[in-house]
């Protein structure tokens, strides 16, 4: 007896092969200017940190705001280069020391000097005495503020100046520390105040009273 193989109609089924996909020009492009783009984002990002950085330390100074009978002023106090002579100054606001002195020696074109005399004529010194001389690149710039002294390279005490004008022939004599950022039309025009001729070096008291009402620091 004969067996016959039966025919199957089933069909083996054969293993699938992933087909293999290449990337086109267009996608592998896309893909590059993508990457370009997260790179460049991420060099902006660290640049604006660092910059960010940077401007944080612009502003580190101390401002004294002045408030007087003829209007207020600002001043930076350049702490980052006349530590010493800013902090004598800061030390003496904080105290109230200048509250109700007077500019007691005014000359256009020269300068404002206060830190010393009350408007009835008396006069007070600064508590903690004398400091150094500090030097440094600070220059005597329309509106910066300085140490008053008996002379050259003297440390002062509580007394100061504003220049009004540039003072070239001040620089390395007298210690600046500080400039006026807000309000200088108010030391200009403090310093053309009538006044008497007083002052031995020049200028003299104002026939007006200006007082300092006070000295905040910011």
């Amino acid at each position: 007896m004969s067996t016959k193989k039966r025919s199957s109609s089933r069909r083996r089924s054969r293993p699938v092969t992933p087909k293999k996909t290449n990337l086109s020009v267009k996608t592998i492009f896309i893909l590059v200017i993508v990457a370009i783009i997260i790179i460049i984002s991420a060099v902006f990002l660290i640049m604006r940190n660092n910059s960010d950085e940077g401007n944080n330390n612009i502003g580190v100074n101390s401002i004294a705001v002045f408030d007087t009978t003829l209007g207020t002023f600002r001043v930076e106090l350049y702490q980052d280069k006349m530590p010493e002579t800013c902090e004598n100054f800061i030390k003496l606001v904080n105290d109230g020391f200048y509250n109700g002195m007077n500019f007691y020696r005014v000359l256009n074109d020269f300068m404002i000097q206060a830190g010393r005399s009350l408007p009835d004529g008396s006069e007070k010194q600064s508590p903690y005495g004398n400091i150094n001389f500090e030097e440094s690149d600070v220059k005597h710039l329309d509106g910066a503020i300085s140490m008053a002294s008996t002379g050259d390279k003297v440390g002062g005490s509580g007394e100061f100046f504003i220049c009004d004008g540039e003072q070239k022939g001040l620089d390395g004599r007298y210690a600046a520390f500080g400039l006026t950022i807000e309000g200088l039309d108010v030391v200009h025009d403090i310093a053309s105040v009538d006044h008497d001729n007083s002052h031995p070096a020049g200028g003299g008291k104002p026939y007006i009273d200006i007082i300092i009402n006070s000295i905040t620091i910011e």
